[in-house]
């Protein structure tokens, strides 16, 4: 079992998230077998850098996961996205944006479940993942890569 394993979505409209995390890496993957992606994010002191997907179908990870907020520019050769999350306890909540509009993030962390929601409604996603040891702001932002790589994924498809 993975330190950090669940879905984002549901059992139709979704993605498995599955990462073994090392105490400085989280490395895993967004998706299935077939359609997914890779991915791998380091954490040293309070920057984060990584990758999720291959050079040309993914997205960089850069910012800041700390103990009190998570700010992290999401950028591919299509788009950028930012996080903007504010953590405080078990909640971390705030907001997933880009140029025009966004999706608010409300999760909230149970023992060593991560529950919650990215964006409202029909295109909104709710998050159920086991998080193990995984410090919670790199948990929140995985979560958000996944619904990121989904939504990109869904819109590059049609």
């Amino acid at each position: 079992m993975a330190d950090l394993d669940g879905r984002i979505g549901g059992a139709l409209g979704g993605y498995d998230l599955h990462a073994d995390w090392d105490g400085e890496r989280l490395s895993g993957r967004i998706g299935g077998g077939i359609i997914g992606k890779d991915f791998l994010l380091t954490l040293s002191g309070n920057r984060v850098s990584g990758r999720v997907g291959g050079e040309v179908i993914g997205f960089d990870a850069v910012g800041e996961v700390g103990a009190t907020h998570v700010e992290v520019r999401l950028s591919g050769r299509q788009s950028s996205d930012d996080l903007r999350l504010k953590i405080s306890g078990h909640r971390a909540s705030g907001r997933f944006y880009w140029e025009k509009s966004g999706k608010d993030v409300e999760l909230t962390l149970h023992g060593q479940q991560l529950q919650g929601r990215i964006g409202a409604g029909f295109i909104g996603k709710d998050v159920n993942v086991n998080i193990g040891s995984v410090p919670l702001g790199l948990a929140a932002l995985a979560a958000v890569a996944a619904y990121k790589a989904f939504v990109d994924d869904q819109n590059n498809s049609s």
